[in-house]
């Protein structure tokens, strides 16, 4: 993959993930890409295509503050949880195995979670894995430590993708759009 074209903020992930020995080439040591990028004529779903329902749930989003340390899955189901459409509970692995099921950022949809079940930068993570939100306009939201953040979507499945493929889907099956 010598002809990998990638960002100035690419660049400076990949060799911060090279220096933690997590990247050599363009690899992880899991075998995985070290970078996810979008291809043309396979971009998500922008915020301005959105329905009322999945705006109004981008909106819970930002309004939801993190629960603390560890708990992406617990902000993401009290975001969900204030649209009024139910409880769905799980850890982040168990949302990705229940929930997520496409890898296609084609099919990725504003409201739409976005998960992967391990990832190497805790012990909790790479036994639970790690969840957050598609905002559109290829922004992730999620819950780390204390602070609530937005992530461009590139970054966020590179980083996150180390040992699995991210995948994403609506979660508890419950379309918004």
């Amino acid at each position: 993959m010598d002809d990998v074209v990638a960002t100035e903020q690419e660049h400076r992930l990949i060799e911060k993930l090279r220096e933690r020995g997590l990247v050599d080439g363009w690899l992880s040591k899991w075998g995985q890409p070290a970078l996810r990028h979008i291809e043309v004529g396979h971009e998500p779903q922008r915020l301005m295509d959105a329905t009322a329902l999945q705006r109004r749930f981008t909106a819970c989003a930002y309004g939801t503050p993190s629960p603390g340390e560890g708990l992406c899955a617990s902000w993401v189901e009290q975001a969900f949880s204030r649209l009024g459409l139910g409880v769905v509970l799980g850890n982040a692995a168990q949302l990705y195995d229940g929930y997520c099921h496409y890898t296609d950022t084609a099919d990725l949809k504003v409201g739409m979670i976005v998960a992967v079940p391990s990832h190497p930068f805790s012990a909790q993570g790479l036994a639970q894995g790690h969840v957050g939100v598609y905002l559109g306009d290829e922004e992730v939201m999620d819950a780390v430590g204390e602070d609530v953040r937005k992530v461009p979507l590139t970054l966020w499945l590179s980083t996150y993708g180390l040992i699995s493929e991210p995948r994403w889907g609506w979660l508890g099956s419950i379309g918004l759009a």
